[in-house]
């Protein structure tokens, strides 16, 4: 057992060095001296973390390896120096977000506070990788109440539905019409297909808008916890985001007390620019997604029908 630990102890650790290094590397190709300071800091943080695995391989009582940075992260640091962080923003974002989970499971992790870290790193990177500054321009109409009618859940429902009742109505249709039926009975297949189809396509979007609605809701329960319970952590975040936009260091943290000073406010600012989604939608309505879905697909259903 002890061996087993000593095992995922130093995978650990090897992942931290793998990380300390690379955001130096960052740092060290970053031409703006604000993200290069926001480099430096994930790298500070990476170091700590390094710090604290070898600490638990001492008190283990197992040797602690002499490590280096791996072959891949030598290879992504040196394309960073090579072409620009830039390059290899997407590729270094990607491995973030896949690894931000890595420590939920293990006990030591979470004893140390190491998973919340993990996924602040996550999305600090997610938005240098976006590469905006200031509010996108559909947060600016969501805030400012324009477009909420027709939002990404309902447009994507609205598209695919009437694709998918023109399309397979008209297969239907055509397919029925093939085996010689008469018109009454084309006009009930085509009927029936509209329905059966139009009901199928608003089901289905209303339970994938309602499971992103629970993920978000759980997302953002944790959030308002971590706020609770480490209020200087969610802070450091902030500072780092809006430092990662391009306010200098002193603004940000101006800022980040500002917003901080009220717990509503502060979960709500927390979420969207971390989690990046509006608090009061969720991801958009679950029967505005449905409702859209159906009345399109019957739209475009009712085409190979009305001939009949």
């Amino acid at each position: 057992m002890a061996e087993g630990k000593s095992a995922r102890y130093r995978e650990n650790l090897q992942g931290e060095i793998d990380g300390a290094s690379l955001y130096r590397a960052l740092a060290e190709a970053e031409t703006d001296p604000k993200l290069a300071e926001v480099y430096h800091r994930l790298a500070a943080v990476e170091d700590s973390h390094a710090e604290y695995w070898r600490k638990q391989l001492v008190k283990l009582g197992a040797r602690v390896p002499g490590l280096k940075p791996g072959s891949r992260t030598r290879a992504l640091a040196f394309l960073a120096r090579r072409f620009g962080p830039a390059f290899v923003l997407p590729a270094i974002n990607t491995l973030e977000q896949t690894d931000s989970g890595v420590y939920d499971k293990q006990p030591e992790a979470v004893a140390g506070g190491l998973p919340q870290a993990e996924r602040s790193h996550a999305r600090i990177l997610s938005v240098i990788a976006d590469g905006k500054t200031g509010l996108a321009g559909g947060a600016i109409a969501r805030l400012e109440g324009r477009h909420r009618a027709m939002g990404g859940n309902a447009l994507r429902a609205s598209v695919l539905g009437a694709n998918d009742g023109l399309v397979s109505n008209l297969s239907l249709v055509m397919g029925v019409a093939g085996a010689e039926a008469s018109s009454g009975s084309l006009l009930l297949t085509g009927l029936a297909g509209l329905v059966a189809g139009a009901c199928s396509m608003a089901m289905g979007e209303w339970l994938s808008v309602n499971s992103s609605r629970e993920l978000y809701s759980k997302q953002v329960a944790t959030e308002a916890m971590e706020l609770e319970e480490v209020p200087e952590e969610e802070k450091e975040e902030l500072v780092l985001i809006y430092q990662a936009k391009g306010l200098g260091e002193a603004e940000a943290r101006a800022l980040a007390d500002r917003l901080l000073s009220d717990k509503s406010t502060a979960l709500d600012t927390l979420v969207r620019e971390e989690l990046g989604f509006d608090p009061e939608e969720l991801g958009g309505s679950a029967w505005g997604a449905a409702g859209a879905a159906f009345v399109l697909f019957a739209t475009g259903a009712i085409f190979p029908v009305a001939p009949y």
